[in-house]
């Protein structure tokens, strides 16, 4: 069983589908405390029977009281504070999440302008709610993976067209 020192309380309640998020900015944790918290979780997953899809966390200050949770969230855990013991910042969204124009924008780090193009080209699924489009995380998500495969695809010909030619 993992043993939790501390239970913080993270503000995640009355999380909706809109683009509700849990943040932490990069730097505002202690890179050393994430990194041996991550540690002990990466240990613990790795100890602990892969089959069983429940694990139990300890809380100290309650014996004998488990909190069961489901071990895909204890790998996410995990995977949060090792992007904090990197200095990264982290953000938790629902992929059901319905983003504005401005915050979709910014996750791809284009102008809004420019969305909104990618948007009415189709290249990106959104819904109008009134006069306002709003767009899917999933949807948002889905696209980043596809533009990533496209440059993927164009530096590999790129590649094979220099190897064709003979230059370095």
């Amino acid at each position: 069983m993992l043993r939790l020192l501390r239970i913080m309380r993270l503000g995640v309640s009355g999380m909706t589908t809109k683009a509700d998020a849990a943040k932490v900015a990069p730097g505002v944790v202690d890179a050393e405390i994430a990194g041996r918290a991550f540690r002990r979780v990466k240990d613990y997953l790795a100890s602990a029977d892969t089959d069983r899809e429940e694990l139990e966390i300890l809380v100290e200050g309650r014996p004998g009281e488990a909190l069961v949770v489901p071990r895909q969230a204890v790998e996410l855990f995990a995977y949060i504070l090792a992007a904090m013991a990197n200095g990264q910042g982290v953000q938790i969204m629902p992929v059901n999440a319905e983003l504005t124009t401005q915050q979709a924008a910014e996750l791809l780090n284009v102008s809004r302008p420019y969305l909104i193009g990618l948007l009415e080209r189709g290249e990106i699924e959104y819904r109008l709610v009134g006069r306002h489009r709003r767009v899917r995380f999933d949807a948002l998500m889905d696209y980043m993976r596809r533009d990533d495969l496209k440059r993927k695809q164009a530096v590999d010909e790129l590649t094979r067209l220099d190897q064709e030619l003979g230059t370095d």
